[in-house]
């Protein structure tokens, strides 16, 4: 075997030589170490800001605000399939927020409330509260008779 891993070299381009910089005025590249001459970005642990122009008005602050977006006002809300509800909850239970909390499968906090989705199926005979459901979850809850409300 006489290509060890320790001897392959690179030989599809040639080796760039390093700059090293602050290594005296002789070297071209001291003094400031080609951080030009003082302000925010010749020191140390400096990160520009994006859209930040100096302390001039940036662009995106001259520009109008043209249309409306609902994403400032939307709330969150949880998708739960019918298999899950399957898995955590026994016979003749309620599940609504405050269970699903209970069992740790919301969050503390949901403004949104819950959706409930018909992905696998469920034959557990329960009483669900949520405030939204799939048209196919709410067909497979009716075909096999169990109670949902929206709230």
């Amino acid at each position: 075997m006489d290509n060890l891993l320790s001897q392959l070299r690179n030989t599809s381009r040639p080796h760039k030589k390093v700059q090293r910089v602050g290594r005296g005025v002789g070297s071209g590249r001291g003094k400031t170490s080609c951080r030009g001459g003082k302000g925010d970005s010749a020191r140390q642990g400096y990160k520009k800001r994006f859209g930040y122009e100096g302390g001039q008005v940036p662009l995106y602050r001259k520009l109008p605000i043209r249309g409306f977006t609902r994403g400032r006002f939307v709330k969150p809300s949880q998708a739960i399939s019918l298999s899950l509800l399957e898995t955590y909850f026994e016979e003749g239970e309620t599940v609504n927020m405050v269970t699903l909390r209970e069992k740790g499968l919301i969050p503390r906090n949901l403004s949104g409330g819950i959706k409930i989705l018909k992905k696998g199926t469920l034959t557990k005979k329960l009483i669900i509260e949520a405030k939204a459901f799939s048209a196919a979850a709410k067909e497979q809850l009716d075909s096999q008779g169990i109670s949902y409300k929206e709230v």
